[in-house]
């Protein structure tokens, strides 16, 4: 049986209990930004166009600086000198890499070509343009669905580990490690998939995208990290600037929704039916995921505090990075970039399901409670 924290009461807290306002209901907040973006499209048709001209080599001024606030306090947040620690524990961090680089990307190629390139076909009919070449709506969907796929998360997988009582110190190593590698693998793995299924892009387009909406933010948060700590002190940087930084990420996102849905309002009304098929792929990938990670870390015999975020990193979705990528490659108003918005609908819900899964299948695990940190100090770690 696990240890018992020494105060006060046996009842777990639900998961979602510890989100902020913002994030409890982010789900519904995308599904206004929706509207709210489609209204603008269609009553202001002509701020579209003015926002498209406003570009440097295909890449949107607006949606860059939107992208960047999106990013930046989540990198910001990482404390990358944790990762010395994956040295003398590296079986977590190796069991992320190897799911999110070597079976996640190629799982989600095979979903996505099963369901929306085969079984939901003849339901998604219509062509796009993209850079001068008609493409099949489906595979642009496709794309989409790849380039959520080769996108691990590093953002809210601190907060799915801190609900699921895991060990946060370790969960910081495994988000570092698996932040640097997508800076480095991103491109070239994204490049290669997108072109195995007839969708070829310049190389240096899509290393351009990495650069500005993942190494940008991360050089940026590195740097004013170190800085902030050392003429202010961490003390500062957490209470103060953190405070008032959090919900920068979320209303960036929002707003290049809005944006976003600007673009696609008309596709999105006369094919509403495409969000859900969209969805039925992304949703059975994020479990069967969670559910090779969850075994395989199991079969590894880990501590549930480290299993539970291990599964937990995989299963989830950098969709803020697939975002840009996409508007950076295929456009804003391109069947790409919806598909990794519909991963923003169902990111939320799903891993709240799962972090709750995990909580109630702790006992099948060996267990570390005193590297927990639980969500409410007056709550225990649940042994059953």
């Amino acid at each position: 049986m696990a240890a018992k924290h020494p105060s006060i009461n046996s009842k777990a807290v639900q998961a979602g209990g510890s989100l902020s306002f913002f994030e409890r209901y982010l789900t519904l907040w995308v599904f206004l930004c929706i509207g709210a973006g489609i209204l603008l499209g269609r009553v202001f048709p002509g701020v579209a166009v003015a926002l498209d001209a406003m570009s440097i080599y295909q890449v949107s001024v607006p949606i860059a600086i939107c992208l960047f606030f999106m990013m930046y306090p989540i990198m910001v947040k990482i404390d990358f000198s944790q990762a010395a620690q994956a040295v003398r524990t590296p079986k977590p961090v190796v069991l992320t890499l190897v799911v999110n680089w070597l079976i996640k990307p190629f799982t989600m190629v095979a979903f996505a070509q099963f369901f929306l390139g085969w079984l939901f076909r003849p339901l998604i009919t219509g062509t796009e343009i993209i850079r001068g070449v008609e493409v099949p709506l489906a595979n642009s969907y496709i794309a989409g669905a790849i380039l959520l796929g080769i996108a691990p998360c590093t953002a809210m997988v601190l907060l799915w580990g801190y609900l699921c009582y895991g060990n946060q110190g370790h969960t910081l190593v495994m988000v570092a490690v698996n932040s640097l590698a997508m800076l480095f693998l991103y491109a070239p793995l994204g490049r290669w998939l997108l072109a195995a299924n007839d969708l070829t892009v310049p190389w240096q387009t899509i290393a351009l995208s990495v650069l500005i909406y993942v190494g940008l933010p991360l050089i940026a948060g590195i740097y004013s990290r170190y800085w902030i700590f050392k003429h202010k002190g961490r003390a500062w940087f957490e209470k103060r600037f953190l405070k008032y930084l959090s919900p920068v990420a979320i209303a960036a996102l929002l707003i290049t929704l809005i944006l976003l849905f600007a673009f696609k309002g008309e596709l999105i009304v006369s094919n509403p039916l495409h969000i859900l098929l969209i969805a039925v792929p992304l949703f059975l990938q994020t479990n069967f995921i969670f559910l090779i990670s969850y075994v395989a870390a199991q079969r590894m015999k880990l501590a549930y505090e480290d299993a539970a975020p291990a599964a937990l990193i995989g299963a989830s979705n950098h969709f803020e990075v697939a975002i840009a990528t996409a508007v950076v490659l295929f456009g804003l108003n391109s069947g790409a970039a919806l598909a990794t918005v519909v991963g923003v609908l169902i990111e939320v819900p799903v891993m709240l399901m799962l972090v709750e899964f995990c909580k109630r299948t702790a006992v099948w695990f060996p267990r570390e409670p005193e590297k927990a940190t639980l969500p409410d100090p007056r709550c225990v770690i649940p042994d059953r």
